[in-house]
């Protein structure tokens, strides 16, 4: 073991994490994973809420991609210091909120930083160049290189044909000629290779579970914080974004509604942060209510969520007003008609 260089992987739960791994460890590498919790990449997250998705199945991917290999994993947990990234990006946003090469320059600075605290030789990411136009263009990797002091201890096994020969390569930690030299945005040499390695099942083949390329969590995102009038978020926040239809009906109250049992009996976790509304003379959906209001907000509100519950076609609809201390008030309203709710209402619909 002590003879053995030792690399640091990072780990994402995506096809390409995986064969860089893979590549390095079969050539007799000590590999161990990386991976770094943010909050905004839980693939499992919402298919355990919703009942229509029990099917699905609820993994984390990286963990999985690690048992597969055979390889420890080690989950850090940066959600303090990830919102730097997000909230101020050096570099920009791609399409949505995503910090691409931000976020690549936070990951690789931190499996540096781990690198030399635990006593390991170089880091492996499954970059591959072409895939990606934010962060793994040829122009792009250097600057992952410069800015995050990692500099040729930094492999990427995929295209390390195309690149410069590194510092493992170059000592002779890898063979270079047992590397590839894989290019642009389509997945199936990725998938021939995994193939080729024995590797018969995979996540994603892109990872795919960052919510901040999803447009309609980021227009909620953008939403939240321009009503707090500040970028600032917490995990509950991240988490809640994921759930139910949210409704601003007004520029200070927002609303967010259950779709169904599974996110109802999620949302009620959530009674002693946010007020909520309950239809109790019909079933019905819980709602969370975000801002200030006054009686006419509030009977709007209630009317809101009444459209939602069976007792959408009825005269009247009797709803509870729990408060965080757990205050109860009694409210009845005619419920709103479908045709009645603007579609600027819906946020991230």
């Amino acid at each position: 073991m002590s003879d053995r260089p030792k690399a640091v992987a990072l780990i994402s739960g995506g096809l390409d994490s995986m064969l860089a791994a893979r590549l390095v460890q079969e050539q007799g590498v000590h590999v161990e994973g990386l991976n770094f919790y943010t909050g905004f990449c839980v693939e499992g997250h919402t298919h355990a809420i919703r009942q229509k998705d029990q099917e699905r199945p609820k993994r984390n991917n990286a963990l999985w991609v690690a048992e597969r290999l055979g390889v420890p994993l080690h989950i850090e947990e940066v959600i303090e210091s990830y919102k730097e990234v997000l909230t101020n990006p050096r570099y920009g946003y791609g399409a949505k909120l995503n910090p691409c090469l931000d976020c690549k320059v936070f990951m690789v600075r931190k499996a540096r930083e781990w690198l030399e605290a635990h006593g390991f030789d170089f880091i492996v990411t499954g970059e591959v160049i072409g895939q990606r136009p934010k962060s793994q263009t040829r122009d792009k990797l250097p600057v992952i290189e410069r800015d995050t002091g990692a500099g040729d201890r930094l492999l990427r096994p995929l295209s390390a044909q195309l690149l410069e020969p590194t510092l493992p390569e170059r000592e002779g930690w890898v063979d270079r000629e047992r590397l590839h030299a894989l290019n642009g945005r389509s997945r199936k040499p990725q998938m021939q290779l995994a193939q080729e390695l024995g590797l018969e099942t995979w996540a994603q083949p892109a990872g795919g579970c960052c919510f901040l390329t999803d447009a309609h969590y980021t227009a909620r995102l953008s939403d939240l914080w321009q009503a707090r009038g500040s970028k600032n978020y917490d995990i509950d926040d991240i988490m809640l974004l994921k759930v139910g239809r949210h409704l601003r009906p007004l520029a200070h109250l927002k609303l967010i509604i259950a779709r169904e049992a599974g996110e109802t009996h999620f949302l009620q976790g959530y009674r002693r942060r946010y007020p909520h509304l309950r239809t109790v003379s019909h079933g019905g959906p819980v709602a969370l209510l975000d801002g200030t209001w006054s009686e006419a907000d509030l009977d709007l509100a209630a009317r809101l969520v009444a459209r939602y519950s069976a007792g959408r076609n009825a005269e009247r609809v009797d709803l509870e007003l729990e408060d965080t201390e757990g205050g109860v008030r009694m409210l009845s309203v005619p419920p709103m008609a479908p045709e009645a709710v603007p579609a600027e209402w819906y946020i991230g619909a």
